[in-house]
């Protein structure tokens, strides 16, 4: 036997390159940031609960905007959480100023133009093509919103939904994630789960990058999506 026969085959085999059948990707946090205008309007309705700021930033990154109210507010109904997130989610739809792409976040989606993917958001529709389009970015063809769920993440119904829209096995699926409840989201639902930003690791991903610019993607022979983290 050879040296070259012996040697380890590293270009597929590298934990840092895979296949799957498709990508799935979260929004805020993740393709935009989004962070100076959620601040802003969930600063704004805690402010008369005299709620701890930080605390209503934890918990309301990554849920649906009624989730978080129930988690912050536990004795109020949730008719009146309800009805507060129509009021939140009307006043995010216009407060746009200061939202940007993460940065790789445009050619990521670039180079999943013609691939199986999807948006999984906790945001309305409304509201995710605001975001998406304040950032310069196209909304995806198949996307799960707010409406589309019974259950807000870390349940995994969005991730299980979209595999399910695009026919492939959620298990053969990338996650792409910035939130700890979004990240739980992914790996409940059995996907590989890439975490984005400087602190995602800290979440359990299976993987983590700072931001997406080192994250390319290509169909292989049997077009399948290939994942490649720099």
């Amino acid at each position: 036997m050879t040296a070259a026969e012996t040697a380890p085959q590293t270009s597929d085999a590298s934990p840092r390159s895979f296949t799957v059948a498709a990508a799935l990707l979260d929004m805020d946090g993740t393709l935009v940031d989004s962070s100076a205008a959620v601040e802003r309007v969930w600063l704004r309705w805690a402010e008369p609960f005299g709620l701890d700021p930080e605390h209503v930033l934890r918990i309301a990154h990554g849920r649906q905007g009624h989730e978080t109210m129930a988690i912050l507010l536990p004795d109020r109904p949730m008719e009146q959480n309800i009805e507060d997130n129509r009021r939140l989610l009307a006043a995010e739809e216009v407060e746009t100023d200061g939202i940007v792409e993460i940065a790789g976040a445009a050619a990521l989606l670039a180079g999943l133009e013609r691939l199986p993917h999807a948006l999984v958001t906790s945001a309305s529709l409304g509201l995710a093509r605001a975001r998406m389009a304040a950032a310069g970015l196209a909304v995806p063809e198949h996307r799960v919103t707010a409406e589309d769920v019974s259950a807000s993440k870390p349940d995994p119904e969005g991730f299980l939904r979209a595999a399910r829209r695009l026919g492939v096995d959620p298990a053969d699926t990338v996650v792409f994630e910035d939130s700890p409840v979004g990240v739980q989201a992914g790996l409940a639902a059995g996907a590989t789960v890439i975490g984005v930003g400087a602190g995602a690791a800290a979440h359990g991903p299976t993987h983590a990058v700072e931001d997406l610019t080192g994250v390319s993607v290509a169909a292989d022979a049997a077009g399948r999506l290939r994942i490649t983290l720099g």
